[in-house]
């Protein structure tokens, strides 16, 4: 735990200040911004659900904050520390901070009267995470917190390094497939399907995978 901590104290120091940096930017726009503010949107992209000002200024960002940390903690604590790559922690270390830069001005913008489909903007950020995760996935080695953690990788390095290369293919494919559609994300009937469907066929596929993998390499370990 405390080499991760300490080796990347500065860079928590300051992911966790991005993180917190919307709330800034709501007390800067405070008197501009309504007294409810949507932070909740359905599949076709309107909003549906309200919070307070005070809350979605100051809570939101808190709360991913709160979220930052736990992930950062969790991997520090892994007994397989390290093997997390370095790059790997950098998405660890990044993604709280993205999501809370992106997701609450977008709020704020939508508060204001912008004009913004979110569930286009969902699905382009969706698809970009998933190709930047499924290019890092075939560099992750065994740990407990980081990659594709099921019973049949996390006994086998093999079994892990082989779910990992084609769970990695799998998860730009998903990503891009998210980016080609993202013009029609705002159809309920296209985003429910399409995102879950792509989100079961990234999870299933390299599961099933990793028991076949288990099956026969266990029958030539026999």
């Amino acid at each position: 735990m405390k080499t991760i901590l300490k080796e990347n104290k500065w860079k928590l120091l300051f992911t966790s200040l991005v993180t917190l940096l919307p709330s800034l930017m709501g007390l800067i726009l405070w008197n501009t911004l309504p007294d409810k503010i949507p932070t909740h949107f359905g599949a076709d992209g309107t909003a549906d659900g309200w919070s307070s000002k005070a809350f979605a200024v100051f809570a939101l960002p808190a709360f991913l904050l709160v979220i930052h940390w736990v992930c950062v903690l969790a991997t520090s604590f892994d007994p397989k520390k390290q093997n997390i790559h370095r790059k790997v922690l950098g998405i660890v270390l990044w993604i709280c901070p993205v999501i809370s830069l992106i997701m609450e001005n977008l709020c704020y913008a939508h508060a204001l009267g912008w004009e913004i489909n979110m569930a286009t903007v969902m699905f382009l950020f969706c698809g970009v995470l998933f190709i930047i995760i499924g290019n890092y996935l075939p560099k992750c080695r065994q740990s407990y917190t980081v990659g594709i953690k099921i019973p049949w990788t996390l006994a086998d390095e093999g079994n892990w390094n082989a779910t990992h290369r084609l769970g990695g293919k799998l998860w730009v494919g998903g990503g891009l497939i998210l980016l080609a559609i993202s013009p029609l994300a705002h159809f309920p009937a296209v985003s429910i399907s399409v995102f879950w469907g792509d989100i079961l066929l990234m999870v299933l596929i390299p599961t099933v995978y990793s028991y076949v993998y288990y099956k026969k390499h266990s029958g030539e370990k026999e």
